[in-house]
């Protein structure tokens, strides 16, 4: 044999066994989720050996897990160019246009891979996630069973199905599919959170946050695990390591990791640029802008058309609020149209809603596009998003603009984080000026309180006695009926404070489940009271609720999340509320409240100053009367429970929002007189 034939045939083992270690070597880094590294030895690999499909596939999976969806495109695409028969790039070409949002031709890719190979496990599989997206679920789950009938191992396949069933609200049948899933694979990190999900839906807290803290053991890179557990220990009022923990989400954050959901992390934070932050990143990485259906239309409608999108179109805090204003809406100039993600509950307040509204569309069943084009259908001016991060929205939905000015407003007390959302409603207290910056909307001021009220709530005739709600008859009675996870260690501790010096007092609180409850027990024999003087409520009927505040003589406001809903509750109810001004919107809201019913001295700035008052007005009950006098005077005439003149500062911010978008200028900010 030419010894230059023989050197070259060496070279060229010796470069296909080192591009063949690179391959290897890549494939060991992106079993350890070691992505970064696996991308680099990939690309050493194809520097060898530049047209290998099977390097290529690999690479566009490992730029998948990136988030470098056009790389990934760009290289699987090469792999089929190489390899025309290459099944698992088809799939990753599909992956690719299921996160830019190109669901039929993420479809046409699995169904490409399908037709290559029928029992491709992985692409039935991932065709079902993609039509659970489209909210197609009764044929998701047969792509679900076709796979699992291939594969009845495949650990993916029942965690994805149960998805499905959680979405349908077969909440058990959710949990069993999870459950396999994880009897199958114990270290499948996404099968537990996916579990996690389903737990807190059925108010399982505490197995919810454990499934949470497992999925984070098993996978540091699974984003918001540690976020979403805490807040899930919060509803249980479970504070072991509070401090430790909320500090690590603190400094995940302030690196811009994906550690926390916005809402959750109200609960938690007073930072109002971590807040923003946080908003921010979850936008970013959930919502981010899909496009522009409106464009810069201007309509020429005769009235100016309102739409209005939310999950909570029955009897629920949104509409308690919200009903009388859509009421009172001015018809002569305005149009309005409600988009339902939610349910007709076939209340009272569901009544009212469809005779208050133009049309009331369901979206529930609509994938985001869908939604965004049948609102783009109805022309509306402008789209309000009453839910934020809160309960069943559809934040996605706006990502797409399908009108031309968005309105973030009420259901979640906060910047969105994105720039597809226009103006968010607000007042002063709220929001005051130096906080725009932390806003990534423009501020629509409103002269008073921010938050709407319902004049017409009905108040019970029933009288309780405080026997059958198990209060001590000759006590006083400090209440608090905000959501537990609303309950800091702080807050209890100030609470505590004023327990051990208003000696014949109780606290009167808002818990329904058992362990929230046994924990508030054991928190309260750490501080040195007695658990007995802390007595549980259950929920009632809105208009018993109201009715049963009768009972108590001050609510204690917790921070830095405060009543809102909650505080218009009692305010309604003739119980005033001692509240600590925070330093961000959720924190905020109380004062804002009370500034508009004329109780600011009811607003603290120190939690000394709070803890103080408490005990003054428990302590003087003259002063106390004077105040629940007062209230009540204020009560129908100042501005806060004006459900008429609220209506109409809220109709003058949408007529500055309208003028300013048909005269083709920007959003700003701006107040209402």
């Amino acid at each position: 044999m030419n010894q230059d034939l023989k050197n070259n045939n060496n070279d060229a083992q010796d470069i296909f066994e080192l591009a063949k270690q690179y391959f290897l070597d890549g494939l060991t880094c992106l079993d350890r989720e070691e992505y970064s590294e696996a991308e680099s030895l990939f690309k050493s690999s194809l520097e060898l050996i530049p047209n290998r499909a099977s390097t290529l596939t690999n690479l566009s999976v490992v730029q998948l897990k990136l988030r470098q969806y056009f790389d990934a495109k760009k290289s699987a695409e090469m792999a089929i160019l190489f390899d025309g028969n290459n099944s698992e790039a088809y799939v990753n070409l599909g992956l690719v246009e299921k996160e830019l949002k190109n669901v039929t031709l993420a479809i046409n890719y699995f169904d490409k891979a399908i037709a290559l190979k029928p029992d491709y496990v992985e692409a039935w599989s991932n065709k079902g996630v993609v039509l659970n997206d489209l909210k197609h679920h009764q044929q998701a789950i047969v792509c679900y069973d076709q796979a699992l009938t291939l594969k009845p191992d495949y650990a993916e396949g029942w965690s994805n199905k149960g998805v499905t069933l959680n979405e349908l609200k077969r909440y058990e049948e959710a949990i069993t599919q999870y459950d396999k899933a994880l009897t199958l694979k114990p270290d499948y990190a996404e099968g537990w959170s996916n579990k996690a999900n389903t737990l807190n839906l059925l108010r399982r807290h505490d197995q919810a946050a454990q499934c949470y803290f497992k999925a984070l053991e098993l996978s540091t890179s699974h984003p918001y695990l540690l976020g979403q557990a805490h807040h899930q220990m919060m509803l249980t009022c479970d504070w072991r390591d509070y401090e430790k923990i909320t500090q690590q989400i603190f400094d995940h954050l302030e690196q811009g990791e994906k550690v926390a959901e916005p809402f959750g992390f109200q609960g938690i934070s007073q930072s109002e640029e971590l807040l923003q932050k946080c908003a921010q990143i979850y936008s970013g990485d959930k919502f981010p802008t899909l496009g522009n259906l409106a464009g810069q239309a201007q309509y020429a409608h005769q009235k100016i058309r309102i739409g209005y999108l939310c999950g909570e179109f029955r009897e629920q805090a949104t509409t308690i609020l919200m009903a009388r204003i859509w009421e009172l809406h001015n018809r002569s100039q305005f149009e309005m149209v409600a988009f339902d993600n939610g349910w007709n509950d076939h209340s009272g307040y569901r009544t009212r809603i469809e005779e208050a509204f133009d049309k009331v569309i369901d979206i529930s069943r609509l994938s985001d596009l869908e939604a965004a084009k049948r609102i783009q259908e109805e022309e509306i001016d402008i789209l309000v998003n009453l839910n934020g991060f809160f309960g069943l929205y559809r934040q996605g939905v706006f990502a797409y603009k399908p009108a031309p000015v968005q309105v973030n407003y009420l259901g979640f007390p906060g910047t969105i984080g994105a720039s597809y959302m226009d103006y968010l409603i607000a007042d002063k207290t709220v929001i005051p000026q130096e906080s725009y910056q932390y806003y990534a909307e423009k501020i629509a001021h409103l002269p008073n309180s921010y938050q709407a009220n319902d004049n017409l709530r009905a108040i019970s005739p029933r009288t309780f006695t405080k026997a059958e709600l198990g209060l001590p008859e000759d006590s006083f009675v400090f209440a608090c009926f905000n959501n537990s996870y609303k309950i800091t260690p702080t807050t209890f501790d100030l609470w505590s404070r004023i327990l051990s010096q208003v000696p014949n007092s109780v606290l009167w609180i808002l818990v329904d489940n058992l362990i929230a409850k046994e924990n508030l027990k054991k928190e309260a024999i750490a501080r040195g009271i007695d658990p007995d003087r802390l007595i549980f409520a259950d929920r009632l009927a809105p208009s018993e609720h109201l009715a049963r505040h009768q009972l108590a003589d001050l609510f204690l406001d917790t921070s830095p999340y405060n009543a809102h809903t909650t505080a218009s509750d009692a305010l309604w109810s003739g119980l005033p509320i001692l509240t600590l001004q925070g330093n961000a919107f959720a924190g905020r809201v109380a004062a804002s409240l009370l500034r508009a019913v004329g109780l600011e001295e009811l607003i603290a700035n120190t939690e000394e100053e709070y803890v103080l008052l408490a005990i003054e007005l428990a302590s003087h009950p003259e002063k106390l009367k004077a105040i629940k006098e007062r209230l009540a005077n204020n009560r129908l005439v100042m501005p806060l429970f004006n459900s008429s003149l609220f209506t109409q500062q809220i109709e003058a911010a949408y007529q500055v929002m309208y003028e300013r978008h048909q005269a083709g200028l920007m959003p700003d900010h701006f107040e209402v007189g």
